[in-house]
Parts: structure tokens; C-alpha cells; sequence
């Protein structure tokens, strides 16, 4: 198999739901990632093999293949193909997972991963707003559960023991590293800007500075009267893209270019649907054993907060340190554009690596119907 590494990784700010990128159309703010990655890169879009695209809501904006109209939004040629994908919150991480394989086979040479997610155009559960998506044989399986996450979220709350002071708690922590990594300039080199007709967004728009264990009390639980989970301690629905530039090893080197990490694992598995966000926890196991690295070894994190409860549930079985879990803080903070979260997350991964020398980053997303993928990138010093 062909050495596979990932030479430049680009993201949007992330916008918060009717914020400064609500007026996006989804072709067009993914072609502005499209054209940043070979601006930065200098790789002429002809080279491109493919673009695999994530994207979770394909309808209105969103439909009809949304990563080919990606393509000719950005102007290249219409030789480059698209296609679009999705496996709920973890699309455009399985598009990355997608475009490894292809170059690492030896099908393809360079393949841009992405995706796409603009919630305040089209909203969350808008494929699901007719007909039924799971089938009643699905429903007898499963005694008739309602496949809501929030309830989900709710079960890992008993099943682990997660107060609502312990998830407040982590929710005030991933404002408080967002900030700090904003104040920082940490994700400066991996936004490009978006103009807009009345402004130009640079800036991450969901962070919340000031958040307190005691402010978040006084939200009210969002699926059960006494439940844990409330809007302050789930992810932020949001818009945004980000883009991935794959190759071998090989064609870096022919064309220039120092590769960001190489690709060492992936890995997707199934787990229990009615408790739906814990993928994560047996995905991470998977990767690891397929790559020959220890968890140890591994110095940076990104669980994807879905809520709260799914990175303290994976914290609890895996024993990380927590200061290596979501440094930057995460969705509760920084939004989470369905589609575009796994790029976003790598991306926002990859870079932190670069600035403090950590060789091994592991991410991984639970995913609607109890799926999760993980991945495992080594640094290129």
C-alpha cells in the first residue's frame, strides 16, 4: 500500500445558525475551501483524481450532489468529477477515509476530502420531514425507540453516571479553550476568511467567553422535564466547509510539496443504536489496533461533542488525560455544521499538531444510527 499523506488542510470560520455565513449557498462556500487548499498548495486543479464530499442534508440547497456543484462553483475543470457522502456526522471524516483508499490503492493520485453544512438554510431533519427513514422492522427491533440523539444522550448520562454539573462543567471548559485558542491565534492559519455582501467573517462564531457552570444551570433540559441535557451542553447547530488535499508521499515529493501528516489508520464500526453516540469508544479501540500505536502514545484528541455526555463516556473507558481531549475546545463551543465537522475537527487537529510538535492525533465522531469513524494521522517533522 502507497504511503498517503494530507498537504494542506483549510476550514471556513464555523457560523453560528442564522450568523454571518446564513447566507451561503453550500456550492459556493465549499468552493471557496476548494480554491484556498490549491491556492495554498499550488497544485493545479487539473491534477485532482476526485472530490468526495461530505454532507449530511441533501435536499433543497444541499441536493443533487452537492460535491460536483462544489467543482463547478469553484471553477475548475469540469473534467474533475464529485460525489457526495454520507454517514451523518462523520460524512466528510469518512470522505477522508474515502480518498485515502483510493490513493493508497493505487486507483487515484490526488483526491480532495471534504464537506459541506450550511443548518441555517437547511435545516436539521429536513431529509427526515416526510415519510419514515428507519422502517418498521427497524422500529420492531428496537421496541419502537424514537432514534432521538438527545434521549441517547440522555441513557449515556445514566449509563455512566454523568451529572448535569459534571457535563455543564465540560461545556464551560470547551468555551473557555475556544477562547483561549482564538486569543492565541491558533486557528488563524487554517481559516480562510468569508466575505460577505455586508462583512467579512474570520472568526469562529459560536463561542460563548464568560460561561459558567452557574449560568448553564438556568437552561432548561431540552428532552426530558428532569433530564441532564439542554441547549448549553449539546453542540451548536452551525454553517460551514472545509477541505482536505490527499496524495502518495511520492507525488509530494515530485511536486514540491511537505506533506502535514501521513495517513496511519482509519477504521468505522457499528454499536448500539438506541444508545447511538458511543461508537467513539470501541472505533478508538479499532484504530489503534490497526495502526500498532498505543493510546499513550497519542498526544491530542478530538472527540467530536455531539453532547457533553459522548467525550466524558469515551474519557471514562479510555483514561486519557483530559488536558489531551479537544484542546481547543470543541462543538459545544465551536459549532458543528454536520457535514463539514469531520474536515473541520482534522483540520483544526492537524494544525495544533503543527504548532506543538505532537506526533500522533487521533479523532473520531459518533454518528447517527450508533456508527462512528476514527482516524489516526502522524506528524511529518
Amino acid at each position: 500500500m502507497r504511503e498517503t499523506v494530507i498537504v494542506s488542510a483549510v476550514r471556513t470560520p464555523v457560523g453560528k445558525r442564522n450568523g454571518g455565513l446564513s447566507d451561503q449557498h453550500a456550492a459556493d462556500l465549499s468552493a471557496l475551501v476548494l480554491n484556498e487548499l490549491v491556492e495554498r498548495s499550488g497544485v493545479d486543479p487539473s491534477l485532482i483524481d476526485d472530490v468526495v464530499w461530505g454532507c449530511v442534508s441533501q435536499v433543497g440547497d444541499q441536493s443533487s450532489n452537492i460535491g460536483r456543484y462544489a467543482v463547478l462553483a469553484a471553477g475548475w475543470p469540469e473534467s474533475i468529477p464529485g460525489t457526495t457522502v454520507n454517514r451523518a456526522c462523520g460524512s466528510s471524516q469518512q470522505a477522508l477515509d474515502f480518498a485515502v483508499q483510493a490513493v493508497m490503492s493505487g486507483q487515484q493520485d490526488v483526491v480532495v476530502a471534504g464537506g459541506v453544512e450550511v443548518m441555517s438554510r437547511v435545516p436539521l431533519g429536513s431529509a427526515r420531514a416526510t415519510g419514515q427513514p428507519y422502517g418498521p422492522k427497524v422500529f420492531a427491533r428496537y421496541d419502537d425507540f424514537s432514534f432521538n440523539q438527545g434521549i441517547s444522550a440522555e441513557l449515556i448520562c445514566q449509563k455512566w453516571d454523568l451529572s448535569r454539573t459534571r457535563c455543564d462543567e465540560y461545556s464551560a471548559q470547551s468555551h473557555e479553550r475556544a477562547a483561549a485558542a482564538q486569543d492565541a491565534g491558533a486557528f488563524i492559519d487554517q481559516i480562510v476568511p468569508v466575505f460577505t455582501d455586508s462583512d467579512v467573517i474570520t472568526n469562529d462564531e459560536g463561542i460563548r467567553r464568560g460561561t459558567t457552570v452557574e449560568k448553564l444551570a438556568g437552561l432548561k433540559p431540552a428532552f426530558t422535564d428532569d433530564g441532564v441535557i439542554h441547549a448549553g451542553n449539546s453542540s451548536q447547530i452551525s454553517d460551514g466547509a472545509a477541505a482536505l488535499l490527499v496524495m502518495t508521499a511520492d507525488q509530494a515529493l515530485n511536486l514540491g510539496l511537505t506533506p502535514l501528516v501521513r495517513y496511519r489508520a482509519g477504521a468505522v464500526t457499528g454499536a448500539d443504536p438506541v444508545l447511538m453516540l458511543t461508537g467513539p469508544i470501541p472505533a478508538t479501540e479499532k484504530v489503534l489496533h490497526k495502526s500498532g500505536v498505543t493510546i499513550d502514545e497519542v498526544g491530542v484528541f478530538e472527540v467530536n461533542e455531539a453532547f457533553a455526555p459522548v467525550p466524558l463516556a469515551w474519557l471514562a473507558e479510555t483514561g486519557v488525560d483530559e488536558a489531551k481531549l479537544n484542546p481547543l475546545g470543541g462543538a459545544i463551543a465551536l459549532g458543528h455544521p454536520l457535514g463539514a465537522s469531520g474536515a473541520v475537527l482534522m483540520t483544526r487537529m492537524i494544525h495544533h499538531m503543527r504548532d506543538n510538535n505532537i506526533r500522533y492525533g487521533l479523532q473520531t465522531m459518533c454518528e447517527g444510527g450508533g456508527t462512528a469513524n476514527a482516524t489516526l494521522v502522524e506528524l511529518v517533522s
